[in-house]
């Protein structure tokens, strides 16, 4: 009876310091990350339009501006329309649609605007699940653009 005894106990000991030793082992895997760059435009500067690191998406400032003259439209909507075109080119990059999107801040040089971006912004969601947003005022901002929007994205 005793030898089973101290048999079992030295299994239990040797299964506890491999349990041990094996939980302080584990490799940590790293997220990949990519990066997203957006072809052409008229703005060549030292950044990415976004970063994708794991599932989550890091998108850049943008301004809606017009690709062929690097100016912003004389129409606030073609603006708001150019803007939200080029974060769904981003996002469509990294294999996301703008219902990945789970977080948003827009700068605006004018908050009268308010009232024109909201219906063009919800038009381009086929969720009405709406990522949390930041709408904020802007002296003003490069280009001469109205909004600049920045954003973060999780794969769904």
């Amino acid at each position: 009876m005793n030898r089973r005894i101290g048999i079992v106990a030295v299994a239990l000991t040797v299964a506890g310091i491999l349990t041990v030793r094996g939980a302080f082992s584990q490799v940590t895997i790293q997220p990949t990350r990519k990066v997203i760059k957006l072809a052409g435009g008229p703005v060549q500067a030292p950044f990415s339009d976004a970063i994708l690191s794991g599932n989550t998406l890091y998108l850049a400032g943008r301004i809606g501006l017009d690709p062929k003259t690097g100016k912003p439209p004389e129409k606030i909507e073609d603006e708001i329309k150019l803007l939200l075109d080029g974060e769904k080119d981003v996002l469509a990059q990294a294999g996301m649609t703008m219902d990945d999107l789970v977080y948003v801040q827009i700068a605006c040089t004018d908050l009268s605007l308010f009232d024109k971006f909201n219906p063009i912004y919800k038009s381009y969601f086929t969720t009405t699940d709406f990522p949390a947003r930041e709408f904020v005022g802007a002296g003003s901002l490069l280009r001469g653009g109205h909004f600049e929007l920045q954003a973060i994205a999780v794969k769904r």
